[in-house]
């Protein structure tokens, strides 16, 4: 459980520097990559441990690194699809609100 731990903290705090690097952070929640970082890595965890990952000789970093780095990846991700069509959106509400 030390390693889920591990993987959790360290998917989080991975999920908050994607959001604080991306540039349209302001258009969703500071909560929304590192949760999806989390839940990614968390599941990613599981799954390699009831693989049976985490009992092979040169083979336990697997469960270690893995979640962590599909994490990352999908909360880059998710920031990126959630900032590109949340800007759209957002355009598209001033431009109607401006026509009327």
């Amino acid at each position: 459980m030390l390693s889920l731990t591990i993987v959790v903290l360290a998917a989080a705090a991975a999920g908050f520097i994607v959001w604080a690097n991306d540039k349209r952070h302001a258009k969703y929640g500071a909560g929304v990559p590192a949760g999806v970082s989390v839940a990614v890595a968390a599941l990613a965890w599981i799954i390699l441990m009831a693989a049976g990952f985490g009992y092979l000789p040169g083979r336990t970093w697997i469960p270690w690194v893995l979640p962590i780095v599909l994490g990352a990846a999908s909360a880059t991700a998710a920031a990126i699809y959630l900032g590109r069509s949340r800007a759209r959106q957002d355009t598209e509400r001033l431009t109607a609100i401006l026509r009327a």
